[in-house]
């Protein structure tokens, strides 16, 4: 059974930080893209972060560059977002992601594996 299982989640003060941890299932992540997304309430959801499968090239949004870092531990099969700095506007729900594609990770309608979202709260 394919599943992405997030989990770091939590409640942090302004200036704080968390890593984000997604654990996968069922295949591979190696060979895939992979994403982490935040949605917060009454926006669209967003791309934070990718990393690419063939290159390891990775992409971060304007919002968090220099703050947020993706990585993989393919021993453990799972992806981590390290994310420092925090701030009240990355509130919001984040989620794993994973595509098999040749293309770019930044092919967002590509991502076919979701996992269940874990929320982070940034307030005093």
């Amino acid at each position: 059974q394919v599943q992405l299982v997030e989990s770091g989640g939590g409640l942090v003060q302004p200036g704080g930080s968390l890593r984000l941890s997604c654990a996968a299932s069922g295949f591979t992540l190696h060979y895939y893209n992979i994403g982490w997304f935040r949605q917060a309430p009454g926006k669209e959801r967003e791309g934070v972060s990718c990393m690419g499968s063939s290159d390891g090239s990775t992409y971060y949004a304007d919002s968090v560059k220099g703050r947020f870092t993706i990585s993989r531990d393919n021993v453990k099969n799972t992806v981590l977002l390290q994310m420092n700095s925090l701030k009240p506007e990355d509130t919001a729900v984040y989620y794993c992601a994973a595509a098999k594609t040749g293309l770019g990770c930044r092919s967002w309608q590509y991502y076919d594996y979701w996992g269940q979202g874990t929320q982070v709260t940034v307030s005093s």
